[in-house]
């Protein structure tokens, strides 16, 4: 006999990502695409957010249809201000319902402290922590049930130098991560993946991924299906909150300094 919610606290129902809605920032490349296709698969329908991607995004769309869900595309420039609440609202009205939030868009530019500009910087706050902050707010308001999976980096255990805003800016979600997983519980559950060495930055190849494959315990790098297996495994779960899983091999152990 399956255990049923009770005003006790007695553990909830599984959470089936079958007919859930979800959406995945960042969704057209990547790991965000791994992760769209990986939530269409299980059975979720899917908005796949892009900013200017919009044939990678329609592609993905079609993808994820294959697997008898729904999949919608939505624009938006997680850097720009925007009415976050009308946005989620819209992304609401699609099927219904709005159960599931993937922040995975990202950026990377390098910077140092010795050269960073001001724009970087706010821009990387933005994409990485002021924008998955109001997108956070909006889709818990009034929802009884649902899940949050934030997209940071293993290197938020360490110090990287040559990517200051980005390094900066991770760490800030990292810890809204643990602020929201206490502001909604017991009602979402927030938690966050931390990847290691998945795929070269753009830009880099082969050369890239086996250097850094050197600094990882087990001595190879991950792949997406890694990260989206994580990502499943935590919206899946009911008695996880405020946690950080790093998929990664082990290279957080090591710590930094990274660049």
């Amino acid at each position: 006999m399956s255990e049923q919610p009770t005003s006790s606290g007695a553990p909830a129902t599984p959470f089936s990502l079958e007919g859930k809605t979800a959406l995945v920032t960042g969704g057209a490349k990547r790991i965000g695409r791994a992760l769209a296709l990986a939530l269409a698969e299980a059975g979720a329908n899917v908005l796949v957010h892009y900013r200017s991607s919009a044939g990678e995004t329609a592609e993905v769309c079609t993808e994820a249809e294959e697997f008898g869900v729904s999949a919608k595309a939505v624009q938006a420039d997680l850097s720009a201000p925007r009415d976050w609440e009308a946005f989620i609202a819209d992304c609401r009205v699609w099927r219904g319902s709005l159960d599931i939030l993937v922040n995975n868009a990202s950026i990377y530019p390098s910077d140092q402290l010795g050269d960073f500009n001001e724009a970087s910087f706010l821009e990387n706050m933005r994409v990485h922590a002021l924008t998955p902050a109001l997108l956070i707010r909006a889709f818990a308001a009034g929802l009884e049930r649902g899940r949050i999976v934030n997209l940071l980096d293993t290197r938020i255990l360490g110090d990287d130098r040559t990517h200051l805003s980005y390094h900066l800016s991770k760490r800030t979600l990292h810890s809204l991560t643990k602020l929201a997983a206490l502001e909604y519980a017991p009602r979402i559950t927030v938690n966050a993946i931390a990847p290691g060495p998945i795929l070269p930055p753009p830009g880099e190849g082969a050369e890239y991924m086996e250097r850094a494959r050197g600094f990882v315990p087990l001595n190879r790098t991950g792949t997406l299906k890694e990260i989206a297996d994580a990502v499943l495994f935590l919206l899946r779960s009911d008695f996880i909150t405020g946690q950080v899983l790093f998929v990664d091999g082990g290279r957080h152990l090591y710590g930094g300094p990274y660049g």
